[in-house]
């Protein structure tokens, strides 16, 4: 599970702003009008905010919303590791050799304190993962209703602020990679009821897929998510024989209507865009975890002393057993 990565040397062509707005009002007019300066350049737009904020944005836009694409972050980014490589660089790719303007909320009044961690480090990551495109960011923060902290950490990880005050460099910001590596936080300790295998190399694989098929069965695991949570654990595991020198340990639980995989191993991941940047298609290796952000509604990664813990969640949308 080692891999090595270094932040680009070339100067970034990135422009990375945090909004701090106060009111819809203040959201629709200033997120309004950085995409009106884009489509007056001929810039590609893309709005990738939840729910109705996309609604407030596309009827203060008007005429050339057209030229617009919208995503509901809720749903594209869900999992805050899947927003670089799925949403930022899967649309500087469609437009190659010209300046993608994209407005960005992951942080939103309702995400959970399970989840904020994976979203302040993918803040923090995006000045390395899209260094070198030609790209203007843009991400408003709910300055009324967001803890504090939360706006506090905004200004930590965008180089440049606008507010009330205007536009300008945030004092708070430094290297994203050390930044990012504050909010690897420990885990919440799995329950003590959890299900637990340890496996070993190659030849343990099929035996970590039967036992989660087993265990997805006794849980009552709706079959539309089997596919996804199987391809995932498998990854992971893989992972694990391939990269470490030792065992793994795989526990499986379920809260509420999530269900929650996480293994353990040896292994150290160093590569902070391990799962956020796809690599070259030459390359035949280095997509597990890629794979695995695409497929979990939320994928936590702790790099503790003496190993790696990868935590997946899978919404389940089913009430849990009585």
């Amino acid at each position: 599970m080692t891999a090595t990565s270094s932040p680009p040397a070339a100067a970034s062509r990135l422009d990375h702003l945090g909004l701090l707005y106060r009111d819809a009002e203040e959201y629709a007019e200033r997120c309004a009008a950085f995409l009106a300066d884009g489509l007056a350049a001929g810039d590609p737009a893309l709005v990738a905010v939840p729910g109705a904020n996309g609604d407030l944005i596309r009827d203060r836009l008007g005429t050339g919303r057209a030229e617009v694409r919208f995503a509901d972050m809720a749903v594209a980014g869900r999992n805050p590791g899947r927003i670089i490589p799925g949403v930022l660089l899967a649309f500087a790719a469609a437009h190659p050799g010209r300046r993608v303007r994209i407005i960005g909320e992951p942080i939103w009044p309702g995400r959970t304190g399970l989840e904020y961690p994976a979203c302040a480090m993918h803040e923090a990551l995006i000045n390395v993962a899209l260094a070198r495109h030609d790209a203007i960011v843009l991400c408003p923060y709910d300055a009324a209703r967001l803890p504090s902290d939360m706006v506090e950490d905004a200004w930590r990880t965008h180089p440049v602020m606008l507010d009330g005050a205007g536009r300008r460099a945030s004092p708070a910001y430094g290297d994203p990679v050390a930044t990012a590596a504050d909010f690897d936080v420990p885990l919440p300790l799995p329950p003590a009821g959890a299900a637990r295998l340890v496996f070993e190399g190659f030849p343990d694989l099929p035996g970590v897929r039967a036992f989660v098929a087993g265990w997805a069965d006794a849980a009552g695991l709706p079959s539309v998510r089997r596919p996804d949570v199987l391809l995932a654990v498998n990854e992971l595991a893989t992972n694990t024989a391939d990269y470490t020198g030792g065992p793994g340990t795989l526990l499986l639980w379920r809260e509420d209507a999530v269900m929650v995989c996480q293994i353990d191993d040896q292994g150290h991941l160093d590569d902070p865009l391990a799962g956020r940047v796809p690599p070259a298609d030459s390359v035949g290796r280095g997509r597990g975890v890629l794979v695995v952000n695409e497929l979990a509604d939320l994928v936590r990664i702790h790099r503790r002393p003496g190993g790696t813990s990868i935590r997946l969640h899978f919404d389940l949308g089913i009430p849990p057993p009585s």
